[in-house]
């Protein structure tokens, strides 16, 4: 098998129900793909389709209710929550729409906070190399209120790649941004993607961000399609 065929996500009949004083609900009925190593994919679908329960669940931040979800040959679904911590620290880089900037830190000190929860003896040094990377090394020092929303998803970013994650998540990574300002995250998230060779999947209702990723699919009611 060559090394871009390898599997590295692949979920088995993934479904999500929650209960409501209606009844069960389900939000997400037997999803079943498989992502290889250095893929992008986008999970396409409207307000409420399950695309964001689905990258809670790859992601191990979710339970699923049935089926079985594999990260690096690992399934997760039989794992406790400390197990599956442990996976995300060692394979895995967040990106969200509302940034998820701790207020208090600086811009170097949220980059450097994945690693230093690794221990990595060299933290402020990548850190500071990411944010320049991303073109905010004289920001280093400014906390988040102090950064427009460009800007604290550029930090946003550079925390997401500093580890140099097998996989990334990208949740609305533009839904904040005005359109020009989204371009230029776009173009820097799919730069440091190529250049790190990561497995991005995102989740997106933009059908230009989409276009960017090799693959797409698309969620309807919680369905597949």
């Amino acid at each position: 098998m060559s090394q871009t065929s390898i599997p590295i996500i692949e979920t088995d009949n993934v479904s999500k129900i929650v209960d409501t004083r209606n009844g069960p609900l389900t939000i997400l009925s037997a999803v079943s793909l498989t992502i290889v190593k250095g893929d992008s994919l986008a999970i396409l679908g409207a307000s409420g389709s399950g695309k964001s329960t689905l990258l809670s669940l790859l992601a191990g931040l979710d339970n699923a209710s049935s089926g079985i979800i594999r990260i690096a040959g690992q399934d997760i679904t039989v794992m406790d929550e400390d197990e599956r911590a442990e996976v995300r620290r060692e394979l895995i880089g967040f990106v969200f729409q509302s940034f998820q900037l701790l207020p208090g830190l600086t811009a170097l000190e949220n980059v450097m906070l994945p690693l230093e929860l690794i221990e990595d003896p060299h933290a402020e040094e990548k850190a500071s190399a990411m944010l320049e990377r991303v073109g905010l090394a004289e920001r280093s020092s400014h906390t988040p209120r102090q950064l427009s929303g460009g800007e604290q998803q550029r930090v946003a970013l550079a925390r997401a790649f500093v580890t140099r994650p097998a996989i990334l998540f990208a949740d609305e990574p533009t839904g904040n941004l005005d359109s020009q300002t989204g371009q230029h995250i776009i173009d820097l998230l799919f730069e440091l993607n190529q250049e790190q060779h990561t497995t991005l999947v995102l989740v997106t209702h933009d059908a230009a961000l989409a276009d960017h990723c090799q693959r797409r699919i698309e969620i309807s009611a919680g369905r597949l399609l």
